[in-house]
Parts: C-alpha cells; structure tokens; sequence
C-alpha cells in the first residue's frame, strides 16, 4: 500500500498551500468579524485556475480526481476554513457532474445529453469563473423520510413539476452555504409524479437571481462565519430542462452508490483546521507569532500535550487518507465502514484538538488578536453537517456492524 501523493497531487497541493497562507489567511481575520462571503478569495481562485480544480481537463479544467480533491481542501482550510468549506460546494458539483457522473450506469441517450449540458456548465466555470453552491439542507413535514436513499436524515421537501421546457420548484433550503453569492445552486429536488422514488429525484442549477429565489435571514453564527449560509427560498421558480446537473434520478442512486460522497470531503476542511491549530500552537509557544510571549520556562510541562497533539493530529490524518484513496462509486462494505470511521475520528479530533491549542497557549490564546479562537469556533460546525452527523455516523455503524 502506498499512500504517498502522486506528483500531479504534490503540485496542486503545493499551489494550495501558497494560496492558502499568502492570499487567505491574511483576511480570515476580517471575514470571521465581518460575517462577510471572502469574494477576494474566489477571485484567487479563479485567477489560480482553481474554480476548475475538479473540471475534467478535457473541458479546460484542471482534472482533480476525488482524492486530490480532498488533499487540495486540506491545505486551503489552513488559509481559511471558511473559504475551504464553500469550496467544497463547488468542487461537489464538479465531481458528481464530471467523473463520478461517469462511473454512474446511464442509458445511452441519457448519457449523450449530460455530455451536451455538462460541457456548456464547464465551459462557464472555466471561461467566466462561475461557481456553485449546494443547499442540500432542508426541512420537510413530519413523516416525510428518505427511506430509500440512504443519506441520512429527512429530505426533498423541495418539489418540481413537469413543465413544458423545464420546471417549476417549489422549496425551502437551510444553512445555504454561499447564500445570495454564488451564481448557482445545485439543489435536489423530488419530481411530482408517479414512478419508483429514486427515479424522480433531480439535480438542478438554479440562478441565483432567477424571480422566485430568495435569501431571507439573518447571518451570525459561532464559526464558520465567511460562509454566510442563510436559507434559500424557492417559489414557483422556472428551471428550464438545460438546468438538469445531473439525469433524473442519478442524484439518488449515486448517494446510495458512495454514501461517503460529501461526508468524507467536509472532513478535508477540519482536517486543515487541525493542521493550523497545531501549526498555530507552535509559532506562539516559540514566540513566532506576532504578539506572542513565548514558550519562556514552561517547556518542560507544555511539551507533552504538544506531543499528543502530533500523535492525534497524524493518526487521525492516516485514517483518514486511507478512507479517501479507497472512496469510489460502489465502495465494498468495509471501506464505507472505515469512512464512517475516519469521519466521526476527524469531527472528535477537531474540537480536541482546536481547544487544546488555546490550552496549552494559556489565556491569551482566547484573544481574537491571534487565530486560535477562531479555529475552535470554526471547528464546531464538522460534527452538525449532514447527511453524516456524528450520531448518523455512529448509528449506521454499529447497524452495519450488527447486520442490522
């Protein structure tokens, strides 16, 4: 087994890393305060031909499989957690249209229309730095599940009926990361019809200002600030057949396919929010940090919670890399059950690991002139995120376990 970063991952992951602490972090500070979307970090990705990370190079982009994704949103999070977690949103969509829309089994004349609307959406990407968020999130009435889409929690609340051209979604989203800034929104939604339900289940773009899209509420949460994730509004709102991200019905059945899907790329960003909190710890007990006082006489007794901050630090890292080299449409039982693994051990590791950082560094640590708090903060939000929140994790485990 080899886990070593090809050299194609080395490179982008290096590009990642520059943009990350010379670009991202010198701001973080200021969309953190401002609860404001890091517009000027899209703009570098852009210019750094990032928006198209995870574009088959084919259409223009860079060709980023699934696991280079994740190792490029690791180094991107150290910048900013915040950007890193948007980021994830876009590069979804380029993945579930792009290769993973390849691995899935499609009739002919089906897959001959998404090459024809995939190839316009990619050349929009590319040519005039469109990116895309995901409102997944929403609430539905009581009693309504996705029994048969093994996502985890209540979904498709958001309706769409057949049309002549398109269609009409209805629909309320929540925790809408990139809400009002992104130019698109990749949303889910159950086709009103009659047909088996995986087969009425859509992937749609929906414009950011087309008439019925509205971003109500207010933005002010503990962490993850810059993502400014209000909730979308969606009334009678126009989708024409283009819109389609994905074929009917290849939304349900590629989550059912890699249930891992987006759980195990959230994880990239708090992954990299450990690396920064430990990276953090450092340059202030060893008086790089501006402002920071310096380690002083105390090595004696902060150095051994610096070492098992390394040891958690790596041995979580090392699940999860094995998670993500063997994460693929149709995964065999085992390495879901490692994903579901490697998932829950980042979110613990996160918080842990965040919070120690201000330990070991004292009380200053809590000053938001430095970047630890903000860490912590962001930190919080891995283990809340659907479809795999820690207790979806941890029941689908042990049931998987048991056979259940």
């Amino acid at each position: 087994m080899d886990l070593r970063p090809t050299a194609r991952q080395s490179e982008l992951v290096g590009r990642a890393r520059e943009l990350a602490r010379d670009r991202f972090a010198p701001r973080a500070e200021r969309h953190d305060r401002e609860a404001s979307f890091p517009f000027d970090d899209y703009a570098d990705l852009r210019a750094a031909g990032f928006l198209g990370l995870c574009v088959p190079t084919r259409y223009g982009g860079l060709g980023a499989d699934y696991e280079t994704y994740c190792l490029v949103a690791e180094q991107l999070a150290q910048g900013n957690g915040s950007t890193a977690l948007t980021f994830n949103m876009h590069c979804l969509t380029m993945l579930m249209m792009g290769i993973l829309a390849d691995d899935m089994p499609l009739p002919p004349a089906a897959r001959e229309r998404h090459e024809k609307l995939r190839a316009a959406k990619f050349r929009e990407v590319i040519e005039a730095g469109a990116f895309y968020g995901q409102p997944h999130s929403e609430p539905v009435e009581q009693g309504q599940t996705d029994a048969q889409l093994s996502m985890g929690g209540r979904r498709f609340g958001t309706t769409a009926c057949k049309v002549d051209g398109g269609y009409v979604v209805n629909g309320r989203k929540f925790f809408v990361s990139l809400a009002g800034c992104a130019p698109y929104f990749a949303t889910p939604a159950i086709l009103l019809a009659d047909g088996p339900w995986i087969e009425r289940t859509l992937y749609l773009q929906v414009p950011k200002d087309a008439p019925g899209v509205t971003f109500p509420g207010d933005w002010d949460p503990m962490g993850m600030r810059g993502t400014v994730s209000r909730d979308m509004l969606l009334r009678d709102v126009f989708v024409p057949d283009e819109g389609l991200v994905l074929p009917p019905g290849t939304f349900g059945a590629m989550y059912n396919a890699f249930p891992q899907l987006s759980p195990l790329t959230f994880c990239a960003t708090f992954l990299g929010l450990m690396q920064a909190a430990y990276d953090g710890a450092l340059a202030y007990l060893s008086g790089q940090m501006a402002g920071s006082p310096g380690l002083h006489t105390e090595a004696a007794v902060k150095g051994h919670a610096v070492a098992e901050m390394l040891f958690t630090l790596e041995g979580t890292r090392a699940l999860y890399y094995r998670a993500i080299s063997e994460a693929r449409v149709g995964a065999p039982p085992d390495a879901v059950q490692r994903a579901r693994a490697a998932h829950v051990t980042v979110q613990r590791s996160a918080v842990a690991l965040t919070q120690e950082a201000i330990r070991v560094c004292g009380g200053r640590g809590l000053l938001k002139r430095y970047p630890l708090e903000r860490y912590a903060r962001d930190a919080r939000a891995g283990a809340l995120m659907r479809p795999w929140t820690q207790e979806i994790a941890t029941q689908q485990a042990w049931e998987a376990a048991l056979g259940l």
